[in-house]
């Protein structure tokens, strides 16, 4: 990128979370392969981000290329409406037989944002079927769903990037966050404010709507497994309805394929995104019970009124099948434990530094929480002069390598981080 694409960039474009009169500075990319992210003055960086949860095999990997390419020659888009093709069919199937018995309804979309804003419009439509007008969901504090409307109802409302349209959205009901960590000793008081709300506004809940063990952008923490448990138990007990966000945590970021699995609980509808095709090409996915989809196609209306542009896209459908396959292979399993146990070892002795609250692993999510705030465009500048790409938040320096990273393309990520810790300028 020459000096006057860098200025026309700065000038015009509208980066994630970024301001236009005082952008955060951006670094060009000119091509990715493996873990590593090659910069246009040459220089090539470690990407410990897996471009937000998404590339987990990695970049310009041969068998996603290849269906990629194949998909291709014979056509990039046609409308789902009406029409179907073998991609898709394939898709459902393997996500039909990767996901529990229940799960047996598919319904595709081209982001994670808008899967979560299909669930929740199923579950309006469903309660609708049955004659009844619930409009309202049931959640945790610090969760984060997505950026569009429906999903930022849900996020929390006081400590999300969201508080500025909470005058906007529609007032959900949130319980307090659990204390119990996914390593700690479960603590029935945990459960004593959602089973306040959930006793007490049982016939208003349309549905309840959990980021299962993993909350992510609400504080990138870990919760009990007991927790998912207990509140199946009381949705169950209320028929009311539970959707997993999982566009994070699915496809074996966790250590598990997906992160309700810790807990053994089954959801009535499975939100997926992010890794579903291996970080090539957006698309989600929002898999139903077919207790639900049939009482929505039997209401009144008779089908499900949602249908994006894009849905079923055979481009992203080739990426997400090649994408399971590799997946099926099972390598996954042992790359994301070993990436754990590794983690564990660098930077766990982290807990000691003056500079640290609190350090979390679970599967290839490595944490750590620093006292003060980080200075985004000063660490940021420190991570790719020391060859690697971590983008951190508020006070977390958190990584989600890719499941392909070697140990020591590993070691060369949490060794920048200790060393980040111990610049005092790289924090406010």
């Amino acid at each position: 990128m020459n000096q006057s694409d860098k200025n026309f960039d700065y000038k015009h474009i509208w980066h994630p979370y970024s301001s236009m009169t005082n952008p955060l500075p951006c670094y060009s990319v000119l091509s990715a392969k493996g873990v590593y992210l090659k910069l246009n003055n040459g220089k090539k960086i470690i990407d410990g981000m897996s471009s937000w949860w998404s590339a987990i095999h990695g970049y310009n990997h041969p068998v996603l290329n290849k269906a990629l390419k194949k998909q291709i020659k014979k056509m990039s888009h046609v409308m789902f409406g009406g029409i179907t093709h073998p991609s898709a069919v394939s898709l459902c199937r393997k996500l039909i037989y990767l996901t529990p018995k229940k799960l047996d309804c598919v319904f595709f979309s081209d982001s994670g944002s808008v899967a979560i804003e299909i669930a929740i419009k199923m579950l309006i439509q469903y309660w609708q079927s049955l004659g009844q007008k619930r409009k309202l969901f049931l959640t945790i504090r610090h969760g984060y769903h997505g950026d569009t409307f429906a999903a930022m109802s849900i996020s929390d409302p006081e400590n999300s990037i969201h508080k500025i349209y909470k005058k906007f959205l529609p007032k959900n009901f949130f319980a307090n966050v659990p204390i119990s960590s996914f390593h700690s000793k479960w603590n029935e008081n945990d459960l004593i404010s959602f089973k306040k709300i959930i006793e007490k506004n049982s016939l208003k809940i349309a549905g309840v709507i959990l980021e299962p063990i993993v909350q992510g952008v609400g504080g990138m923490k870990f919760y009990h497994p007991t927790y998912l448990k207990k509140i199946k138990v009381l949705c169950d007990y209320y028929c009311i309805p539970l959707i997993f966000d999982e566009i994070a945590t699915g496809f074996g970021r966790t250590g598990k394929l997906f992160a309700f699995e810790h807990a053994n609980v089954v959801p009535d509808i499975l939100c997926l995104g992010k890794a579903m095709t291996g970080g090539t090409i957006t698309f989600a996915a929002t898999i139903s019970s077919r207790h639900i989809a049939n009482t929505i196609s039997n209401g009144k209306i008779g089908c499900f009124m949602h249908g994006p542009t894009y849905m079923g896209n055979p481009l992203a459908c080739a990426a997400a099948n090649a994408n399971i396959k590799i997946l099926q292979k099972n390598k996954w399993q042992i790359q994301v434990s070993n990436i754990e146990k590794q983690l564990y070892k660098e930077l766990s002795p982290l807990l000691k530094h003056e500079n640290v609250i609190d350090v979390r692993i679970l599967g290839a999510i490595g944490v750590v929480e620093c006292v003060r705030l980080v200075n985004m465009a000063s660490i940021q500048n420190f991570f790719v002069k020391n060859g690697v790409w971590i983008r951190p938040f508020k006070k977390l320096i958190y990584i989600v390598p890719p499941y392909i990273i070697t140990p020591k393309e590993l070691n060369i990520l949490t060794n920048v981080i200790k060393e980040a810790l111990d610049n005092p300028s790289l924090f406010i």
